[in-house]
C-alpha cells in the first residue's frame, strides 16, 4: 500500500477523497480498517481512526453479509472541512438499510446501532439516474473537532 500516502497527498487540494474497489468478502473489513487508518493518520485526524475503523468494518460486514454484490467499493472522504465521511458502495439498490431491534441472545443484528452511536451522521444514498438506480452508498460522517 506504498501508493496510498502519495493518492491522498495529490487529493488534498480541494475536497480529498480516497476510494477502492475490493471483493465483497469479509476479508475485505480488515483492508478498509487499515485503509481508514492510514487516509486519517495522511490528513492529521488519528483522533477519528478508532471509530471510524470500527464503522468501516460494520459496513463492509453489512454488505457482505446482506447483498451478492462481488465487489464493493471503499470510500474515505472529506466532503468538507469539517466531516470526514466513510461509506460502502454496492450494486444492490433494493436492500436498504434499516435499524433493527436485536434479542439478547441474537448473534447479529447490531451492526446499524453501532454505526448510529459511533458516528455523528449515517445514511444511505442510491446511485444512479431516476428510477432505475444501480447501487447505493451507505456511510457514516464523523465531525472533526476544532481544537481552536
Amino acid at each position: 500500500m506504498t501508493s496510498l500516502s502519495k493518492s491522498v497527498q495529490a487529493a488534498c487540494a480541494g475536497r480529498p477523497v480516497y476510494s477502492q474497489t475490493f471483493p465483497c468478502e469479509p476479508p475485505t473489513a480488515e483492508i478498509g480498517r487499515k485503509i481508514v487508518r492510514d487516509v486519517l493518520g495522511v490528513w492529521h485526524l488519528k483522533d477519528l481512526s478508532d471509530r471510524a475503523a470500527l464503522v468501516v468494518t460494520e459496513l463492509i460486514a453489512n454488505a457482505v453479509g446482506h447483498t451478492p454484490c462481488r465487489e464493493i467499493r471503499l470510500v474515505v472522504g472529506r466532503p468538507s472541512s469539517a466531516w470526514v465521511r466513510v461509506a460502502v458502495v454496492d450494486r444492490e439498490p433494493s436492500r436498504l438499510p434499516a435499524l433493527g431491534r436485536a434479542a439478547f441472545d441474537d448473534e447479529s443484528g447490531r451492526g446499524l446501532l453501532l454505526i448510529d452511536s459511533l458516528a455523528d451522521r449515517w445514511g444511505c444514498d442510491l446511485r444512479g439516474s431516476g428510477r432505475r438506480p444501480w447501487g447505493k452508498e451507505v456511510w457514516a460522517e464523523f465531525r472533526i473537532e476544532d481544537d481552536g
